[in-house]
């Protein structure tokens, strides 16, 4: 009478039912325009930021409201910037749009900039930019930076300006803390 016949033990063990996730989507936390954080933000949801931050952030999907500043790093899976960061950004999906100001280095899976976004400092593809412990910057001073070109004496130089013949120090490329600056010519 309580018995389980053999056909539906077949039947339960041959169809499994799926396991429910529960990835119940929830209302990003907000730190709104008149907010100043002192302090880091680490969530594993959505962030929106309309306030100022000074301290890193860390989030799921982080999005920076036009009027928001952000200084100190930033890691997200998703972020959006339309406001200002000052201070290293790592994220697999970084979007810096038309508003934004972005002074630091940006390590990233996927990178889209929009026309008019202000970014200043190194972009550099990882495929697994969260996991990765050393940040842009010091990876580049780790690079061997090429000698600065030599400056010419200040008496060579005056006497060289003295004959006209303009040859010492008239080097078109100028090296400064390893990067290359090209300066013309003056005009004769």
């Amino acid at each position: 009478m309580f018995s389980r016949s053999k056909g539906n033990e077949k039947q339960s063990a041959s169809a499994p039912v799926p396991a429910k996730r529960s990835v119940a989507r929830t209302a990003p936390s907000i730190i709104s325009a008149d907010l100043e954080v002192q302090g880091n933000l680490i969530a594993s949801g959505d962030i929106q930021i309309d306030g100022i931050v000074h301290g890193d952030v860390r989030s799921g999907s982080l999005t920076v409201g036009e009027k928001a500043t952000i200084h100190g790093e930033v890691m997200a899976d998703d972020l959006v910037v339309r406001g200002r960061i000052v201070g290293s950004i790592r994220g697999r999906r970084v979007q810096l749009c038309s508003t934004c100001h972005v002074e630091g280095d940006i390590l990233h899976e996927a990178l889209a900039v929009e026309t008019g976004a202000f970014f200043e400092g190194n972009c550099r593809h990882s495929d697994d930019p969260l996991a990765q412990t050393t940040p842009v910057s010091s990876q580049s001073a780790a690079r061997p930076q090429p000698a600065p070109a030599p400056q010419p004496a200040p008496a060579a130089a005056q006497k060289s300006a003295a004959n006209g013949s303009g040859k010492v120090g008239d080097s078109p490329v100028v090296v400064k803390d390893g990067n290359v600056v090209v300066k013309r010519p003056a005009a004769q």
